[in-house]
């Protein structure tokens, strides 16, 4: 939890997905399922704030693969 004190609370398009992060570790006992969930909404966020220059390739990749891996489920 030291890390999450570290989180710069003052921007939103970094620190939900970051907080989403770690809740979602928590409440679903999965790394993996937290680790998605952290992507999905930093992509989505930085996309709905017109900041889509910043979230590299790889990023929509796995949120991408993430979705489709929770649609056909």
């Amino acid at each position: 939890m030291r890390s999450f004190a570290d989180i710069d609370f003052t921007e939103l398009t970094e620190s939900f997905p970051a907080a989403l992060c770690t809740v979602m570790i928590a409440l679903t006992y999965s790394i993996s399922d937290g680790m998605a969930a952290g992507i999905i909404s930093y992509v989505v966020i930085n996309l709905l704030c017109g900041k889509a220059k910043k979230t590299t390739v790889i990023m929509y990749i796995l949120a991408i693969a993430f979705l489709l891996k929770y649609i056909f489920l």
